[in-house]
């Protein structure tokens, strides 16, 4: 007699939207594929992930756990003690939730999270974002399964046998934005005659854009450009206050835009730092980038994101020191210069990995085919997992393979 089981899932990651967004999709892609999976989220408490991850619709558990900060304070001291309580934690979870495999995609609670899976040789996935490797994802690279990565030569971090090139995943609705352009201009009340600009300095937004917008915001209103602000929820009530003397009827301030998709068609130029995923996502979108990469991230990882589309004349890059004097000038030259504007376009299609999710998944659904075994090989409680080969038959999609589990 035999009874279908779904797949249990772990997947971790957070602290900002670039690693939020890829967990979402990483869940989305495999539930499309396996409707009855179980997925469950591990997340830093106090974190945004407590709030985007059940809005995506899934569960999510949080732990005690923060990063180290650059320079000394209290919380830093506390930060071993939290270590070991969120690794405590997560070995818990992992022992109670029983997953086939867990999926860390960065963040504080990803650390943890992946040391207790690992620690209990449950099969897991890293999918490192960036061209530099965190602190924890190189510690539990060596007994990872496998590592997707985003960028060549990430073998100085990881071993190459276990590395594969998928790409960055983005939130599926942007892979369709380039189509949404009347709409998205409906939707922010904007005039389709107008030039557009989307200024995004991450999730969390980002003080040097913020105050370099503001510095120029009149030049922006002069030249009757249609603006999208995300100023991120720590600074939005600050720059709303200091904008109330200007004309806002072609500037929408937001302290979050979730709307994304729409954002980006309605865009002709934008403004962003260079994360991994907004660089990921920019590409998808195709449109002409100015990107202000930040100076606080750990071996200035995003000046090199930046520079590997500067050096393919796929964007344009302004310092975060330089942002106050030349960002607006330059958004402004770039959004009236549409052969620019194009060359840039062009370039930057070509970098686009609009298939990083499905690859991603393919990773993960190859390793579920491996922990398959014969149905003749003895196992715990007289039971075996066995797969029904012969539905996997789309190349590397697996999209109908479930597990079947044998009563002997």
């Amino acid at each position: 007699m035999s009874s279908q089981q779904p797949y249990r899932l772990i997947i971790s990651g957070g602290g900002t939207g670039g690693h939020i967004f890829p967990a979402i999709a990483i869940a989305n892609e495999f539930r499309d594929r396996h409707p009855n999976a179980q997925i469950l989220f591990v997340g830093a408490k106090e974190k945004m992930e407590m709030t985007r991850i059940p809005e995506a619709g899934y569960k999510i558990i949080g732990l005690w756990i923060s990063g180290i900060q650059r320079k000394f304070t209290w919380a830093n001291v506390l930060f071993p003690v939290k270590l070991m309580v969120s690794y405590i934690c997560a070995i818990r979870i992992v022992k109670k939730f029983k997953p086939h495999v867990v999926i860390g995609t960065g963040g504080y609670a990803s650390g943890p999270i992946m040391m207790a899976a690992t620690r209990l040789r449950v099969p897991s996935v890293i999918q490192e974002q960036n061209s530099f490797a965190g602190l924890a994802n190189k510690r539990v690279g060596k007994r990872a399964s496998k590592i997707c990565v985003a960028y060549d030569g990430m073998e100085k971090y990881f071993p190459r046998e276990k590395i594969v090139l998928t790409g960055n995943p983005v939130r599926k609705d942007i892979l369709s934005s380039d189509s949404k352009r009347a709409r998205a201009l409906s939707h922010f009340g904007f005039d389709s005659n107008k030039r557009t600009l989307l200024i995004v300095g991450g999730s969390l937004g980002a003080r040097t854009i913020n105050e370099s917008i503001l510095k120029g915001v009149e030049k922006l209103i002069d030249a009757q450009v249609q603006v999208i602000w995300q100023t991120g929820k720590g600074y939005f009530d600050m720059y709303k206050a200091r904008l109330t003397k200007y004309d806002l009827r072609r500037i929408r301030v937001q302290d979050f835009v979730r709307e994304m998709d729409l954002a980006y068609a309605a865009a002709d130029v934008i403004v962003s730092r260079s994360g991994a995923i907004a660089v990921s996502e920019i590409c998808i979108a195709k449109k002409p980038v100015i990107l202000v990469p930040s100076p606080n991230v750990a071996e200035d990882h995003q000046t090199k994101n930046a520079k590997a589309l500067v050096d393919k004349g796929a964007a344009l890059m302004v310092p975060d020191r330089e942002a106050g004097d030349k960002l607006i000038d330059e958004a402004l030259k770039l959004l009236f210069d549409a052969s620019r504007g194009d060359r840039l376009v062009a370039n930057i299609t070509t970098m686009a990995r609009p298939d990083a999710t499905i690859a991603i998944v393919n990773e993960i659904d190859k390793l579920l085919m491996e922990m398959s075994v014969d149905s003749d090989r003895p196992s715990r409680g007289n039971s075996v997992y066995v797969f029904d080969k012969t539905k996997y038959d789309r190349k590397l999609d697996a999209r109908t393979l479930q597990p079947v589990i044998i009563k002997s």
